[in-house]
């Protein structure tokens, strides 16, 4: 009876000092967590990776803390990472671009792709039944600042739909940020914009 009392407690204590070593682990771990500032040009469903990744805790498995900030405008994101504000910008390459031809020392680097395809869509103001192209001609369309993603991405569209740009009003000097709340206001006859701000 006695040598049982004495197995059973032995056993008890093992187990008592096994969780708290995996306690103990668990809290270092949780302390030595590499925090990363992460400035993002747009919130979109197109990003959705990126979110499902932080909200499952992916990223703190590999020792990661993500804290994401919304920062309106590839050159905002680029001016974030410049200053040492956050440690990557997720924005379109144009921003690295335009760093690099200015001359910067410390110019900005393009290194992954979290997108595969464009997550733009047309928008109008009223249904078009069998859409094309060619009724983007004449009319005002609101496609972000130039040089930008979101313009080249429509240009590019219309470029592989065999569309003549030259017939299409295109009013650039809007800012990404601003083409829903423009439109909204009534300029432009289309907009392009990302998901959920289309619908």
């Amino acid at each position: 009876m006695k040598k049982t009392i004495v197995i059973i407690s032995s056993l008890v204590l093992i187990i008592l000092l096994g969780l708290l070593l995996f306690i103990n682990y668990k809290d270092n771990k949780k302390d030595n967590l590499t925090k990363i500032k992460l400035a993002e040009v747009t919130h979109s469903m197109f990003y959705a990776p990126l979110y499902v990744s932080i909200e499952n805790g992916y990223f703190k498995e590999e020792s990661l803390d993500i804290d994401l900030i919304l920062t309106s405008g590839a050159d905002k994101v680029s001016a974030a990472v410049l200053s040492n504000t956050v440690d990557i910008g997720f924005a379109g390459p144009e921003s690295a671009i335009y760093v690099y031809k200015n001359g910067e020392k410390d110019y900005l680097v393009t290194f992954a792709g979290l997108t595969k395809r464009d997550g733009q869509f047309i928008v109008s103001r009223k249904p078009i039944k069998n859409f094309t192209i060619k009724d983007l001609y004449g009319k005002e369309i609101l496609p972000g600042r130039q040089g930008g993603m979101p313009i080249l991405n429509f240009l590019n569209a219309v470029k592989n739909a065999n569309g003549d740009i030259s017939k299409i009003n295109i009013n650039s000097s809007i800012d990404f940020a601003s083409l829903s709340g423009s439109f909204i206001s009534g300029v432009g006859d289309f907009v392009n914009l990302f998901e959920l701000n289309a619908t």
